[in-house]
């Protein structure tokens, strides 16, 4: 069975990456124009029990306002730690390294954007001392898929959403986000309000609550940010704090 998951696997990957490298070609050959065909995304998210960083590009070759194909490539690293029941209540720390190659698929429709993707799931953990019974450990490949909305239900009020499940230990995780506009004339406008955000896997859950500041534009940056309360599932709770950069190309 292990053997037939590290083929499909590989399978996959291989068609992912013959994917990106028709969508590069086809983009190549396109007119030029001004219209922006990639978001180059960076962010960090920390709280007690651990500290994260990611980053990636989205890229649409029919531009990023038009319905149609994208890729996401997300690559993300990080160290946590955990109490061990099986070890006695040991101290484990854990280092994690992700890749993902995405294709997906854009739909507008009236004031509400969505978008799909699916594909290869590649991660590393490394656990210091060794976990047997955690599942995250040593080289995994697997299966995501994910789904983001942002809707604008008033022109003064953002929804915004995501959700992503994938088959390596049914890690998943979900948000969502409301804000109002504020600051229209100082600062050209971004929006400002609660957010509900959740991570999990087999045997642990993540849940936090918290306000979050999104579309704050300088110079050709957007910056987002949030802030809040964390709580997981072995009791341990503590702020969290998570920042997001983009620049569209």
């Amino acid at each position: 069975m292990s053997c037939w998951r590290r083929v499909c696997a590989a399978v996959v990957t291989v068609a992912a990456f013959v994917l990106c490298v028709f969508v590069l070609v086809r983009a190549a050959s396109a007119n030029e124009d001004e219209d922006a065909h990639a978001i180059l995304f960076s962010g960090r998210d920390i709280w007690r029990n651990g500290a994260f960083a990611y980053g990636g590009l989205i890229f649409a070759p029919g531009g990023l306002d038009q319905d149609g194909l994208l890729l996401k490539i997300l690559l993300s690293g990080g160290l946590y730690r955990y109490d061990a029941r099986n070890l006695g209540g040991e101290r484990v720390i854990g280092a994690e390294w992700v890749a993902q190659v995405l294709p997906g698929w854009r739909i507008k429709r009236g004031d509400a954007e969505f978008k799909f993707f699916a594909g290869p799931d590649i991660e590393k953990h490394r656990l210091w001392p060794d976990d047997p019974d955690n599942k995250l450990r040593g080289n995994s490949f697997g299966l995501r898929m994910a789904a983001e909305l942002w809707y604008e239900p008033t022109p003064t009020t953002m929804v915004a959403a995501d959700i992503s499940l994938s088959s390596i230990a049914t890690s998943n995780s979900a948000r969502i986000a409301y804000g109002w506009r504020v600051l229209e004339e100082m600062l050209g406008g971004l929006y400002v309000g609660p957010e509900i955000q959740y991570f999990g896997s087999d045997g642990y859950r993540h849940l936090r609550l918290g306000a979050h500041i999104t579309t704050m534009k300088t110079a050709d940056l957007e910056w987002s940010a949030a802030a809040g309360w964390a709580r997981d599932s072995d009791g341990r709770s503590s702020p969290y704090l998570r920042l997001n950069v983009l620049k569209r190309r």
